[in-house]
């Protein structure tokens, strides 16, 4: 009996100790409609509260529905008015909450709260306003021997500045493949591209591409374009971005029966991409027609489903390109595509 009492004594004593841990531990947000949900508050940032749960993930909750908060945990608070201290929150009279800290108290109320942040990371304020580099550098090889030999490699690399208000891009590519000894693609590119997100969904973009395409005959061409962009959709998960502007395109073919294209015109685009947790569907769309010839066009397209591997910095890209030019040179196809599976390292 006496080790009876003792093991029931010691089962109940960690039961209680069990549900006191989980207890302290755990953050609480009451709303408008009564709901009390638990968990951890992962940040405010002030139009939401994400909450952090074992029983339903991240949840989203609207700070103007919050009537109480309570966080178990100090972090940086900063109120709508440019205070900042780090406290634990809790509710006190008049629906308001209190911040507690080694710097005192501080009585306001729930939607005075602009940020949050652990201890340790950075405003996010200020994060948002920093500026950083990230670079891409992708291969793929494709080979074949037996009844019909044939090899390709394309190689591309990709270094990106992101801004608070602005993104440039600087990037190049070379592709090329051969069937049974006949180059079906030999072709270039490098280029640069700015984005200057001016006011709201609003930007002006200039962008600059030029390379060479051997089996398509051209021996040099370039494209230039300026323009506006509009952000249609600009979600955390979904953009999708349309761009307008004019530009000067150039191809210069090696055979002389082919005419050269020295053109203005139209510079149209549509850039789209969705996330899916840790992978992302990409899709590029250009349409380039001249002046004085409008039936005279070039439009390019890329589609890709990218997944990450065991290394998050290394990535499998899925997809296919097209490239398709209205009046190609003598004896040239208009539209190539080309399929590819390749592998891309990312790093910043």
């Amino acid at each position: 009996m006496h080790k009876a009492s003792l093991f029931s004594f010691a089962t109940v004593a960690l039961l209680l100790l069990t549900a006191t841990s989980t207890h302290s531990f755990a953050d609480v947000v009451e709303t408008k409609s009564g709901a009390r949900l638990t968990g951890k508050v992962v940040k405010i940032d002030g139009t939401a509260i994400t909450l952090s749960t074992d029983y339903a993930g991240d949840i989203a909750i609207k700070q103007d529905e919050v009537v109480s908060l309570t966080t178990e945990e100090a972090r940086f608070v900063r109120l709508s008015g440019g205070t900042v201290m780090a406290g634990t929150i809790a509710p006190t009279e008049g629906g308001k909450i209190q911040i507690t800290g080694d710097d005192g108290v501080i009585i306001t109320s729930i939607d005075k709260v602009a940020a949050t942040w652990a201890p340790g990371s950075n405003d996010p304020a200020m994060a948002a306003l920093a500026t950083r580099w990230t670079f891409e550098a992708a291969a793929d090889v494709t080979g074949k021997t037996g009844n019909r030999e044939q090899f390709g490699t394309a190689v591309s690399a990709r270094a990106k500045r992101i801004g608070p208000t602005d993104v440039l891009q600087f990037y190049t590519a070379y592709n090329r493949q051969e069937a049974d000894g006949v180059t079906s693609a030999d072709q270039f590119k490098a280029g640069i591209d700015y984005a200057n997100n001016f006011a709201g969904r609003k930007s002006w973009y200039m962008r600059d591409e030029g390379g060479f395409d051997r089996v398509k005959d051209i021996e040099l061409y370039n494209l230039a374009a300026t323009g506006l962009g509009y952000d249609f959709v600009k979600r955390e998960k979904q953009i999708l971005t349309g761009r307008f502007g004019l530009a000067f395109r150039y191809e210069g073919y090696r055979n002389p029966a082919s005419e050269d294209v020295k053109s203005f015109g139209l510079d149209m685009g549509l850039h789209h991409e969705y996330l899916f947790n840790d992978a992302k569907l990409v899709n590029d769309l250009t349409y380039t027609p001249a002046f004085n010839d409008f039936t005279n066009f070039r439009s390019t397209h890329e589609s890709y489903f990218e997944i990450p591997l065991m290394n998050p910095e290394w990535k499998l890209r899925l997809g296919l390109s097209n490239d398709y030019s209205s009046q190609p040179g003598t004896g040239v196809e208009k539209l190539d595509t080309t399929y590819f599976t390749r592998f891309v390292l990312s790093w910043q």
